[in-house]
């Protein structure tokens, strides 16, 4: 599915493979397009690019969040399964109640 121009039929962005989601590049493709095609007597209001950033902004420490949390479980993942390793191999002594 792409996104259309206002001017024209043609599709303007083409989204990545069979993966529709959006990733920061094409946000700042889509927001380079908005700035160079938008009217210069009539620009886009300051609020609205200020919300946009702050989106943008939240997305990029949202992503930057996700990769360190995936970062953290494999490295848990990795140390528990070597201290299982390191239990299985070591040997158990039986232990003797005196009584």
């Amino acid at each position: 599915m792409g996104v259309y121009s206002i001017t024209n039929n043609s599709p303007v962005i083409q989204p990545k493979g069979s993966s529709q989601q959006m990733d920061q590049s094409d946000f700042l493709r889509l927001m380079t397009a908005q700035l160079s095609q938008q009217d210069p007597f009539n620009p886009v209001d300051n609020t609205e690019m200020v919300a946009q950033m702050a989106q943008f902004s939240s997305l990029a420490g949202i992503s930057e969040t996700n990769n360190v949390l995936a970062q953290i479980s494999e490295q848990l993942a990795a140390q528990t399964q070597l201290l299982q390793d390191i239990k299985a191999a070591t040997p158990s002594t039986p232990t003797t109640q005196e009584g």
